[in-house]
């Protein structure tokens, strides 16, 4: 499942209350499933003071968002798509968009 989703991907939430919105991938959590995306998916956290130099008080930071959830845009046609597998003449394998065929 993380073959499909990396680190730096741009990606379009599909349910839930971020539905439509898009953000590039910060961190991906395989063992859980889930992928932390920039702008999406925030909680808030009331965060003690823990010393002069670090503020407390109400704190906003994303959250993991299941990968399920995700689709790749794709960099050439700019869709939300399927991400698709090709084994190149190196013998490398390489993502491909289901849409346009373009290598992701």
């Amino acid at each position: 499942m993380s073959f499909r989703i990396k680190k730096g991907d741009t990606v379009m939430v599909i349910s839930g209350k971020d539905r439509g919105e898009t953000g590039k991938v910060l961190t991906v959590l395989p063992k859980d499933g889930k992928a932390i995306v920039e702008n999406i998916n925030f909680i808030t956290r009331h965060e003690r003071q823990r010393s002069q130099l670090q503020q407390g008080g109400i704190m906003k930071k994303e959250a993991p968002i299941p990968l399920s959830k995700l689709m790749i845009i794709c960099p050439r046609c700019g869709k939300p798509t399927r991400i698709g597998a090709k084994i190149t003449d190196e013998g490398t394998r390489v993502r491909i968009c289901r849409k346009c065929k373009a290598q992701i």
